[in-house]
């Protein structure tokens, strides 16, 4: 198996959705490709991609994508068929799913985790700072 190749967004090519700071979305989002939300999304989604809740971004509803980064405000399940990443400024109030799940110290989880895979969460120390735009380095 690879090892879990951490910050999903890294490995994102063509362009994203960007939801907007200050923004609000309200219904049943569904699409291909990544999206990053900065602002709120009050409902649904079933995205064939990766997703991003950025830090300061809020999510109330079920968030179902490919693949997950949550560093934002989740109030209801998050869904994925491939990984997981939650940052250390997460908060989850609801379940957690995907194939391999890698989670910050610091990040806040209300709820039961599955990795479907069998194998426990990955824990990591974030070693990146916001203001630096280095590669990653490996946790």
């Amino acid at each position: 198996m690879k090892p879990f190749k951490r910050r999903i967004n890294d490995s994102v090519k063509g362009p994203a959705t960007f939801i907007a700071k200050g923004s609000k979305l309200t219904g049943k989002l569904t699409g291909e490709g990544a999206y990053v939300f900065c602002g709120e999304m009050e409902g649904d989604c079933d995205i064939q991609g990766p997703v991003t809740l950025a830090e300061g971004g809020h999510w109330t509803g079920t968030l179902r994508a490919t693949e997950v980064v949550i560093a934002g405000i989740v109030e209801g399940d998050v869904i994925a068929t491939k990984r997981v990443e939650i940052a250390g400024s997460a908060r989850i109030v609801g379940s957690l799913s995907g194939h391999s799940i890698a989670v910050a110290e610091g990040a806040v989880i209300e709820g039961e985790i599955k990795v479907a895979n069998g194998d426990e969460p990955q824990r990591y120390q974030e070693k990146r700072s916001a203001e630096r735009s280095q590669e990653p380095s490996a946790a």
